[in-house]
């Protein structure tokens, strides 16, 4: 079974077929679905679509294009959130230097505060970095770093990067983009770094992996990613597969079952 640890099934793109599309992943192979967080509404949907699917779980947290959402009443309620049935992560949260839609400094502010959150309740976290690598790992490291680890989600920084997030106990969540022509830092990325520290993820409905480019994503589209992953690192599918579904449920504190 495939583990997909980023999803954003709440998304308007799958609101005339939301319904048949989950229905169909298990029997495509998808065993468990993290359903991530980006705005305020965009958890709340999370959340009800954790409680009436039982292979969805939820990430809460707000990303750094939302941060204005929040203020010290809905950071309260976050935290309450963040002890809800079918929660396994903070995210998704950080950085995002490429469409600046809130002032940088108060990005920086309400990821930090996101990250100690993560570290109150003793949770992993799922980060969004763009066009900020340096930045977003020296938050990390300064304010989660040694504590509950996550995922460094649709990753694009440099080897030296990852191994570095990989020293300090996160994971590197690789998807379309591998299979993507101008993927090769990433792809380098994959053969460099351990298995031991891959997840797979789609952010469906966003970058579908080729042959499918452009078009909606979904998570029946991960064995896509796993063969590619696997012929990078010269390895059958099925390692691929159980290796970062194995990955996903230690990040995500999951039991089997």
């Amino acid at each position: 079974m495939i583990f997909e640890t980023h999803a954003h099934y709440n998304d308007k793109k799958y609101d005339e077929d939301r319904e048949f599309l989950l229905k169909e992943l298990p029997g495509q192979g998808i065993g468990r679905v993290v359903n991530i967080s980006a705005s305020w509404q965009d958890m709340l949907k999370t959340l009800e679509l954790a409680s009436a699917w039982p292979f969805i779980y939820a990430a809460v947290g707000i990303h750094p294009d939302h941060v204005g959402e929040l203020d010290p009443d809905r950071f309260d309620q976050l935290r309450d959130y963040c002890r809800a049935d079918k929660v396994v992560a903070v995210g998704e949260i950080g950085l995002d230097y490429h469409w600046d839609v809130e002032p940088r400094e108060v990005q920086k502010d309400w990821f930090r505060k996101q990250l100690l959150l993560a570290r109150e309740m003793e949770l992993p976290v799922v980060i969004h970095s763009r066009d900020a690598a340096q930045d977003t790992f020296d938050i990390i490291k300064e304010f989660h770093a040694g504590s509950d680890g996550g995922i460094i989600h649709c990753y694009s920084g440099s080897v030296e990067m990852a191994r570095d997030y990989v020293k300090l106990g996160y994971m590197i969540g690789v998807g379309g983009v591998v299979t993507f022509k101008n993927g090769r830092v990433l792809k380098e990325v994959v053969r460099e770094i351990d298995l031991d520290h891959i997840v797979v993820e789609t952010d469906c409905p966003y970058l579908a992996p080729v042959p499918f480019r452009g078009k909606r994503n979904s998570s029946a589209y991960l064995p896509y990613v796993i063969k590619q992953i696997a012929e990078i690192k010269g390895l059958d599918p099925d390692q691929v597969e159980k290796a970062t579904w194995n990955n996903a449920m230690r990040v995500y504190r999951m039991q089997q079952g």
